[in-house]
C-alpha cells in the first residue's frame, strides 16, 4: 500500500515500498545517479566492484579458507557487469585473495581497457581460454565471480563466447558468485532459461532486481549504500540497514 505526506498543497502519494526493482526502474535509478546527481560511469563501476569484493570476503572469509580455495575466477563479460567483475578482481587481490579473469568477449570499450590494464599493472593473470572440462576449473579454484551478463543484456546479443562460458559455469561444483543478475537470467522473470546459471551467492547492485525473488541460493547481498536516501524514497525502495561503515548487507 502506498503511503502519503503532507505538505502546504495538501496530501502528497509516495511510492509503496518494496524490495525489488523491475528492468525498467533499475535502469531508471541509474539515469538519476547519473543524470541528477552527476555520478560518473566509472565510479559506478568501482563502487559496484568494491562492494561485490567485500560481499565475497563476508561469504568466504579469508582465515576460513585453504590456500587453494583462496583462488578466485573472475569471469567478465563485455558490458557494464564485466567492468564491475574487473573492479571486483583488482579488490579481491588487494584483499589478499588470488584472482584470475577470464574474458570471454574483449570490449573496446574505454573504461574496460583502462579496469584490464590496472588488473595487469598489478600482476592479475588472464585466462587465454576457459577450459571446457570443468573437473580443471573445479580443481584449480576455491570459487567463480560471475560478471558475465548483467540486467537488461540477453545471451542471444552477448555471443557464442558467452554463451559457451556460461554452459561451463553452469556444471560446476565449486561455489558460483553471480554479480547483479544471475547471467541467464530474465531480470523480470528469473532463472528458468536452460543456459542460466544457479549462483550459490547473488550480489545485488544498488538494489536487488525483480528476478532476485526467484533466488534461492545460500546468501544475498545488496551493495546499494551509495544510493542516496532521497534515490531510495523516490523509488519506494525499503531494504536492510547497513551496519557499522559496512557497505553491503545481506538480505
Amino acid at each position: 500500500m502506498s503511503s502519503s505526506v503532507h505538505n502546504n498543497t495538501g496530501p502528497v502519494q509516495l511510492p509503496e515500498e518494496r524490495r525489488f526493482l523491475s528492468a525498467s526502474e533499475a535502469a531508471a535509478l541509474e539515469r538519476e545517479l547519473l543524470e541528477e546527481y552527476r555520478f560518473g560511469r566509472q565510479q559506478l563501476v568501482e563502487l559496484c566492484g568494491h562492494a561485490s569484493a567485500v560481499a565475497v570476503t563476508k561469504a568466504f572469509p579469508l582465515p576460513s579458507l585453504s590456500r587453494k580455495q583462496r583462488t578466485v575466477l573472475v569471469v567478465c563479460g563485455p558490458e557494464q557487469n564485466g567492468a564491475v567483475g574487473l573492479a571486483c578482481a583488482r579488490h579481491l587481490r588487494v584483499f589478499e585473495y588470488q584472482p584470475s579473469i577470464f574474458c570471454p568477449t574483449r570490449s573496446a570499450d574505454a573504461l574496460h581497457r583502462d579496469l584490464t590494464t590496472q588488473c595487469e599493472k598489478m600482476d592479475i593473470p588472464f585466462l587465454s581460454f576457459l577450459p571446457a572440462e570443468v573437473r580443471l576449473i573445479d580443481d584449480a579454484y576455491g570459487l567463480v565471480v560471475d560478471a558475465v551478463l548483467g540486467p537488461g543484456v540477453r545471451l542471444a546479443e552477448a555471443g557464442g563466447h558467452c554463451a559457451r562460458a556460461l554452459a561451463t559455469l553452469k556444471r560446476l561444483s565449486i561455489p558460483l558468485v553471480s554479480l547483479d543478475v544471475p547471467s541467464g537470467w530474465d531480470a523480470e522473470a528469473g532463472g528458468d532459461a536452460k543456459d542460466a546459471v544457479q549462483p550459490d551467492v547473488l550480489v545485488s547492485l544498488a538494489a536487488p532486481k525483480s528476478c532476485a525473488d526467484r533466488f534461492s541460493g545460500r546468501l544475498h547481498f545488496v551493495a546499494g549504500r551509495f544510493v542516496p536516501d532521497d534515490v531510495r524514497r523516490k523509488f519506494g525502495l525499503h531494504l536492510p540497514k547497513y551496519t557499522g561503515t559496512d557497505c553491503v548487507a545481506s538480505l
